[in-house]
């Protein structure tokens, strides 16, 4: 688990706000803080944030380690600027009929983002990302609920209770999906092998409630839990939570 906030506070700030880019030397390959953020993006994503390394990144750019240590002074200060490269991904909607609709926009749009950068999930936020394109995405998203009749740390309670479901559900999926490569088998693959097994060991008059609940489940979703349905579920549920206490303003 990496930690944002954990590289020297003033180098990393200026990498964020590239108040010091540098530019390549003659000769040498064109480098620069985008190129290598990008770089230690595609690695994170494509074999995990455990495979970041400053090493890793100067081999898949060609060049030699130290030449890096140029333009970014560390694997802290690195992962704080690709998080913060990644938040401007995040889509700027603006037409909504009202505040509800703004939120779920912004839930599925940073539920996408943890579904295109799963390494995300092992980044420990402990320190907020001073930069510029989490700036923007947090201004973004306490509009959705700016002049709804809260104060401001109530809009900002709202924002972080939707993006924290949104974290806990992204992590349901990506173990889903996980649990199927390693497995081999879909949900439903796995529930028709057990089944059989299950209705000789399982007594429905002694658990009857689970039995009734248990069904009912597995015939909605082909399987014991879908992150999906959960998504979505507790997404509503918390909707439902903010509308009550708007309403409570009026």
């Amino acid at each position: 688990m990496e930690h944002t906030g954990s590289g020297d506070p003033a180098r990393t700030l200026a990498l964020l706000w590239r108040t010091q880019e540098r530019t390549s030397r003659k000769g040498k390959p064109d480098l620069s803080v985008d190129r290598i953020v990008r770089a230690g993006i595609e690695i994170a994503d494509g074999e995990g944030l455990r495979a970041l390394s400053m090493r890793r990144v100067a081999e898949s750019l060609g060049v030699g380690t130290m030449s890096l240590y140029t333009y970014v002074p560390g694997k802290g200060e690195l992962v704080d600027v690709m998080v913060d490269t990644v938040a401007g991904e995040t889509g700027r909607a603006e037409e909504f009929d009202g505040w509800r609709a703004h939120l779920t926009y912004i839930a599925r749009e940073n539920l996408g983002m943890y579904r295109r950068h799963p390494w995300l999930m092992q980044v420990a936020p402990n320190r907020t990302v001073l930069g510029p394109q989490v700036a923007a995405k947090y201004d973004y998203e306490l509009r959705a609920v700016d002049g709804i009749g809260l104060t401001d740390v109530e809009m900002d309670s709202v924002v972080n209770l939707v993006l924290g479901h949104v974290q806990n559900a992204a992590r349901g999926l990506a173990g889903a999906s996980q649990t199927e490569r390693e497995t081999g088998l879909t949900d439903q693959q796995w529930w028709d092998a057990a089944a059989p097994f299950l209705m000789k060991v399982f007594d429905p008059g002694r658990y009857p409630l689970a039995a009734r609940v248990g069904n009912a489940v597995g015939e909605l979703h082909s399987s014991a839990y879908s992150p999906e349905h959960a998504f979505e579920f507790g997404l509503e549920r918390i909707l439902d939570g903010v509308e009550q206490l708007v309403t409570t303003r009026g």
